[in-house]
């Protein structure tokens, strides 16, 4: 199976707009080329396992920061 992880839909899901569960659905499932059910499949999961993809999504963030910063400073170099 294919596809993204738990933790991207949930990431995906909030960066949406909390006060209208139905549309954050169906655009994170768009963005993500997802029926909605599977997003919501995500979402049952994530009521499941909250603990363990919350840290999933920090560290992703956490790496991604440490890339970004890297990339800052090569940029700094070479300017």
């Amino acid at each position: 199976m294919s596809g993204p992880d738990v933790w991207e839909v949930v990431a995906a899901l909030r960066h949406r707009s909390a006060h209208d569960e139905r549309k954050a659905v169906a655009s994170t499932a768009a963005e993500m080329s997802l029926s909605t059910r599977q997003v919501q499949v995500a979402l049952d999961y994530y009521g499941s396992y909250a603990e363990e993809i919350d840290s999933e999504v920090v560290e992703n963030e956490r790496a991604a920061a440490e890339a970004f910063a890297a990339w800052e400073a090569r940029r700094r170099l070479l300017a």
